[in-house]
């Protein structure tokens, strides 16, 4: 009975210092990453690259995405309130709905599973294979070529994604609410007016720009922390997107909170 009591407790605490320890590594990447961003040179072709993959490449899935959410909101929402007569509403719920949560989480959602796995995967391979070392050799820091140009790509194509999410979204809701259901066109439009403001737009691109720069640092990190060949560069991609979708859904509760007693 001692000993399982004493491993169980040795496994506590063997899991909360490999915790700290990674927190510590995490913190460690971080602060490169902002040392090495405000350095020159500023790499603006890598970052129109990343750009282009995380923002440009990641539209079909989003669209598809958020069309059909806000289609399913708008058709839930709609049995729900429809007992109370209150239909009418349905346009400005979905649109305040997906403006302050839907868009900016199911978007970071989305590119922490497409582009964060392919930031780890791609440093990762060129860890594994020492390209990393030969630009250091070269005079190239890592962070500088690698992880600068995919963090701040991410934080600067979240809040586009977000946008695009919530317009062809709130398309869905409009869609099934006025053109399935029956709802009033114009009682549609004009309550999405009376109740929609700039502040619920402005909160959830401020929050998607938070989700890209984690997933940015989340993926990066874990592609600089790859080892032991082709299994690592699986563990790291497998990583960076548990601990990316974690992240995000952990942090909108506290950004949430953050932005409601400043907007």
């Amino acid at each position: 009975m001692q000993d399982v009591l004493k491993n169980y407790v040795e496994g506590i605490g063997a899991s909360i210092l490999g915790l700290v320890n990674g927190l510590g590594k995490f913190s460690n990447f971080a602060g490169q990453v902002f040392f090495w961003a405000i350095q020159p040179p500023i790499r603006l072709k890598l970052l129109m690259d990343q750009m282009y993959f995380i923002g440009n490449k990641s539209l079909f899935i989003i669209g598809l995405t958020s069309l059909f959410s806000g289609a399913v909101f708008a058709l839930q929402m709609y049995l729900g309130i429809k007992a109370i007569n209150m239909d009418s509403i349905v346009g400005p719920v979905v649109a305040i709905s997906l403006a302050k949560e839907l868009a900016p989480v199911f978007a970071g959602l989305v590119v922490a599973g497409r582009c964060g796995s392919a930031m780890a995967a791609q440093i990762g391979s060129m860890k594994v294979t020492e390209q990393l070392d030969a630009l250091e050799v070269m005079g190239i820091n890592a962070h500088q070529y690698l992880a600068v140009p995919r963090v701040v790509g991410a934080t600067l194509s979240m809040p586009l994604l977000c946008g695009i999410f919530m317009l062809i979204g709130n398309l869905g809701s409009w869609l099934v609410g006025v053109q399935v259901l029956g709802i009033d066109e114009v009682m549609y439009f004009q309550k999405l007016s009376d109740f929609m403001t700039l502040s619920h737009v402005a909160e959830g691109l401020i929050k998607s720009a938070a989700f890209g720069f984690l997933i940015g640092m989340i993926g990066s990190y874990h592609g600089f922390e790859v080892k032991g060949g082709a299994e690592g560069v699986g563990k790291g991609t497998n990583l960076a997107v548990v601990w990316g979708m974690v992240t995000v859904l952990v942090s909108d509760y506290f950004i949430s909170s953050f932005l409601t007693k400043i907007l």
